[in-house]
């Protein structure tokens, strides 16, 4: 079935609710993903959410955006849902990103992360009653998110090769970013908490999108996710100002026996396991989904490791292989 045939669908089924018998739904956005979303306009203004079966699945969307209700965060309330064929009517938050907003007015970005840091510290605070049932951000999933950067975006686009020798500092590299990410506290990791998925909104700003692969993961997970964004970069001293911030909020039993020192380090490496498996997956868009725009995002992504990794002598062959052979080769690719 194509898309027209789908929103056609679409728009049959939300026609059936009182209020909706005219429901001429526009295009609202689309993201890395196969959902589509649309806009139902009027004095108040609705979304429809498209996700085709067998690609995507609406039930752990609608099940996170109850966890999430319940929190008392701003996530979209589902209004009416047809699980099987991938319908999902939603109250709407709104369309400013917070990345349009940081990038269009800068001098609003100290109140926007001070919203967001705070959303998510109550999202682990209140996280604690439902983290459990959330899938585990496990040994296996960790390693399978660092194998997308070496298959998808330094063998598969960039023909990168790694020797012997290069494969066991690569997997030195894994084993320290897998075990820094599993000594820390679980709590609950939206898992995509960047400026695409928060939205300005007047009341309980922000509003929160895209949390349907959340997960029962490290602390520092969605805090790096946030402030070493991969569409946006701040200065080095913001996010570290930030992350402190994070830092002296935490309850006390979270911090009991957890030192800054400890604490930044546990967010720097976690960091640089986020943007490893983003990288890879901006080329694996391109190369089997043919969505290339994500592209231009890498080297953003792989400047904070590159900005990183210097601190840290465990993580010496990602300095070199990134700085020396991976942006001059991903700049060769792009010319």
């Amino acid at each position: 079935m194509n898309s027209d045939e789908r929103l056609g669908q679409l728009t049959a089924w939300v026609s059936q609710f009182d209020g909706f018998a005219d429901a001429r739904p526009t295009r609202a956005s689309a993201d890395a993903s196969f959902r589509r979303y649309f806009r139902v306009p009027g004095d108040v203004s609705y979304i429809l959410m498209d996700a085709p079966p067998p690609q995507e699945d609406c039930r752990p969307f609608v099940i996170i955006a109850g966890y999430l209700e319940q929190m008392g965060l701003n996530a979209p309330r589902v209004l009416q849902a047809d699980l099987e064929r991938g319908f999902l009517l939603l109250t709407d938050l709104g369309s400013v990103p917070y990345l349009d907003a940081l990038e269009s007015a800068p001098e609003s970005a100290d109140s926007l992360y001070d919203d967001a840091l705070d959303a998510l510290l109550l999202m682990q605070s209140k996280g604690t009653s439902c983290q459990a049932l959330l899938p585990a951000y496990d040994v296996e999933l960790l390693r399978f998110e660092l194998s997308l950067f070496h298959d998808w975006l330094c063998r598969k686009h960039l023909d990168i090769q790694f020797s012997a020798a290069d494969s066991k500092h690569w997997d030195d590299c894994c084993e320290v970013l897998v075990a820094n990410a599993l000594e820390q506290e679980r709590v609950f990791v939206h898992r995509d908490y960047h400026s695409r998925n928060l939205m300005v909104t007047e009341n309980s700003n922000p509003g929160i999108l895209d949390f349907q692969d959340a997960v029962e993961g490290p602390l520092t997970y969605d805090l790096v996710s946030l402030l070493k964004d991969c569409y946006i970069k701040c200065p080095a001293t913001e996010i570290n100002r930030r992350a402190m911030y994070f830092f002296e909020r935490l309850k006390a039993e979270q911090k009991a026996g957890l030192t800054l020192k400890t604490f930044l380090r546990r967010f720097d490496l976690m960091g640089v396991q986020r943007h490893l498996k983003a990288a890879g997956i901006f080329a694996r868009l391109l190369l089997r989904d043919g969505k290339p725009d994500y592209l231009k995002d890498v080297p953003r992504t792989l400047s904070y490791i590159v900005d990183t990794a210097p601190q840290y002598a465990e993580l010496r062959f990602l300095e070199d292989l990134i700085g020396t052979r991976v942006l001059p080769r991903l700049a060769d690719v792009q010319r």
